[in-house]
């Protein structure tokens, strides 16, 4: 018999009952060491006064209007992105793929409101996660989500990350611009190489073409800036982001120049949810923290110390990992054995952590992570890879 509950998950059969900074709590006592965050998510972690304090007092006085009236605590949430980033304007909805969908429309609307409406399709990159939309699985082009789904929905082309060649070849009469992530996360935590984003930037230029980033996952401060893209010091038409902006409440944001913005008219794109009172309360209350002086730059010292130790932990169990890559706290081990035996190991030694595509396993604590905490965590990580060498497993399996 069918669960009630749609059995489209494979649920570790887990639950936790209260959690405090980087750690969870199940209601008979254990505790665990939150490395996975709820995918990148819960970035001021679990129980953060400033959050919850926000969250409360925004629910006890109004949760939900619609945007059929004016929210301050959204126009206050936009005008602080909008000074902290390239963006003139931003639109609020509730996730990654609803931005994602809200970036393509708008990248489509730009075209046809510049006297160009052949110019629909977009170009993105293969090992990309876009979201899980009909459009956004079109988008990301992995035949493992578009599986079932009947015919992909048209206007994407696929070229692979971090080739300019390939990207400057696949432009066609039909092209409106690039949807790429600066650091593929789903994928398996890929950084765009050094002078992708900028290479990107100038065909887009050249052609009159759009660049959109998707910083789902690896924006609202995870690589040690607001926005990874920063770091290349390249200025994009749009950003996409989500799963950390609200700190876990549901919140997903389209940032976007004024080229792009002034196109999306009364009518053109909507929400019923999106940038409600409490969702941007929540969002205010995490860029309170994420723009406090110093905090950013305390995140690159902090994944400094989470990547020059798991580096020490892959040159030690060379039979369990590759290698190590990405940048500040969200970083990938390339794993030499399955990822989802390292992860239940991790799982073991009380250790919570996320596969991804490429065999990697994600560590992406919450950004208020201790030192003591990524130390805890490295201390675990190695006890779980000895438990996966394939030389002591064959010694056990005797």
């Amino acid at each position: 018999m069918i669960s009630p509950l749609m059995p489209n998950y494979n649920r570790i059969d887990i639950v936790f009952d209260h959690g405090e900074g980087a750690w969870l709590m199940t209601a008979d006592g254990q505790r665990f060491l939150d490395f996975g965050a709820g995918i990148a998510t819960s970035s001021l972690g679990h129980g953060h006064p400033g959050l919850t304090r926000a969250i409360a007092e925004q629910a006890a006085r109004v949760i939900h209007v619609s945007n059929l009236y004016r929210i301050p605590q959204a126009e206050r949430l936009a005008a602080r992105l909008v000074e902290a980033s390239f963006a003139d304007s931003v639109f609020f909805c509730n996730s990654g793929a609803e931005a994602n969908e809200a970036l393509v429309k708008a990248f489509r609307k730009t075209m046809a409101g510049e006297g160009k409406p052949e110019r629909y399709r977009v170009i993105c990159a293969t090992g990309a996660f876009h979201g899980r939309t009909l459009a956004m699985i079109s988008a990301t082009g992995n035949p493992k989500y578009l599986a079932g789904f009947g015919p992909a929905v048209a206007g994407f082309d696929h070229v692979p990350f971090n080739s300019l060649a390939a990207a400057r070849a696949a432009i066609t009469e039909e092209t409106a611009g690039f949807l790429v992530e600066p650091i593929q996360g789903e994928g398996g935590i890929i950084p765009a190489e050094e002078n992708y984003l900028a290479g990107l930037r100038s065909i887009a230029d050249e052609h009159g073409l759009l660049l959109g980033f998707d910083e789902v996952q690896c924006g609202m401060g995870r690589t040690g800036k607001l926005f990874a893209h920063e770091w290349a010091h390249v200025i994009p038409d749009a950003v996409s982001t989500a799963k950390g902006v609200a700190g876990g409440f549901p919140l997903g944001a389209l940032l976007t120049s004024e080229r792009v913005a002034k196109h999306l008219v009364p009518g053109s794109h909507g929400t019923t949810y999106g940038g409600s009172p409490l969702a941007c309360a929540a969002g205010n209350a995490v860029l309170d923290v994420l723009l406090e002086p110093g905090f950013l730059e305390n995140i690159v010292k902090k994944g400094e110390r989470l990547r020059m130790g798991l580096e020490t932990v892959v040159k030690s169990e060379p039979e369990v990992f590759y290698s190590v890559r990405g940048q500040g706290l969200m970083q990938g081990l390339v794993c030499a054995v399955p990822n989802t035996q390292v992860q239940n190991a991790c799982l073991s030694e009380g250790l919570l952590t996320v596969v991804a595509n490429d065999n990697v396993l994600r560590m992406v604590p919450p950004l208020i992570v201790g030192d003591a905490d990524i130390d805890t965590a490295l201390t675990w990580l190695a006890a779980a890879a000895r438990r996966c060498r394939p030389s002591s497993l064959s010694v056990a399996a005797k």
